[in-house]
């Protein structure tokens, strides 16, 4: 995969969290993003002792601070998303799933809510990133030769190996496992469990977390996948002997490897060259001229 690209999508879901901010209602009233508290633009944002810091104030900071850039990237996702709308540039759903599944592997244990939410939001930056890449790389022309030497030489870096996301509890005996599964039978924390009993000093302090790993890692102790075999998802398993001790282990998430053939990773790969060869960031600012495009800070410059 490329790691500018990739760097560029984590970037981009940095910057747009700046517009979730704020959200402003037809009755003129404020909603803070993720919070439940409503603003009356009328009275004070925040109290500090005897002073207050007024509504108008708290705008005017925001503006002179990040409006400018926060409208920049609001017009440059217009202006990829026409273009591309235009030109007919698409992205290969296996893409996007692949990216998504990268960024699932750098997150924490998420619950099937929170994995919704940030689907649908990578989903979206994965897309306008693509799409930016191919409107900023479309007049390139690389010999077919080049780009399968380049794809030959990195294969394994457009595919996604198959990872499984768990957690364990480690412990001496039987007894002290079956204990263990009473509480989680009871609706018991598998997280807070792990802190309290897993002798594994290595994930005791993260609730028994291991992350994800792929499904051919050496690093997988014994049993183990055997045991996730027939497991279903936000799952945990009985108590089985294992390399460590007695374990229990909780499924948090599959993932299905995505694998490409030449044909179908091909313009991507070429894209990427194209970039390499341009040396230049993932910016549509170049684009704006390419659109009737006018902003309250004076004459577009592309």
């Amino acid at each position: 995969m490329d790691k500018k690209l990739l760097w560029g999508i984590i970037a981009v879901l940095l910057v747009t969290n700046i517009a979730t901010l704020i959200f402003w209602k037809q009755d003129g009233a404020v909603s803070l993003g993720h919070h439940d508290r409503d603003i009356n633009q009328n009275e004070p944002v925040a109290s500090v002792g005897n002073e207050t810091i007024s509504y108008e104030e708290w705008m005017t900071s925001l503006r002179e601070n990040h409006g400018q850039e926060q409208l920049k990237n609001l017009i440059n996702q217009q202006v990829v998303q026409q273009l591309a709308e235009t030109k007919n540039v698409n992205i290969d759903d296996k893409i996007i799933a692949r990216e998504i599944a990268l960024l699932t592997t750098m997150q924490r244990a998420m619950t099937k809510e929170e994995t919704k939410q940030k689907e649908e939001e990578w989903r979206e930056d994965i897309i306008y990133r693509y799409q930016l890449e191919a409107l900023l790389t479309a007049d390139a022309n690389i010999p077919d030769e080049e780009v399968r030497a380049y794809y030959e030489d990195y294969q394994d870096q457009y595919d996604f190996q198959a990872s499984t996301e768990v957690s364990h509890i480690v412990v001496s005996d039987v007894e002290t496992a079956e204990k263990i599964i009473t509480e989680l039978d009871n609706g018991a924390s598998f997280h807070l469990l792990a802190q309290e009993y897993s002798l594994d000093e290595e994930t005791k302090n993260n609730g028994g977390y291991m992350g994800f790993l792929v499904n051919t890692s050496q690093f997988w102790p014994a049993g183990y996948l055997d045991k996730l075999e027939n497991m279903e998802e936000h799952t945990y398993s009985d108590p089985f002997q294992s390399d460590e001790g007695i374990s229990i282990i909780y499924l948090h998430r599959r993932l299905p490897s995505i694998t490409f053939d030449y044909e179908e990773i091909k313009p991507y790969v070429e894209r990427e060259m194209a970039m390499d060869q341009l040396d230049q960031s993932l910016s549509a600012e170049s684009l704006w001229d390419e659109l009737d495009l006018d902003w309250v800070y004076g004459k577009a410059e592309s």
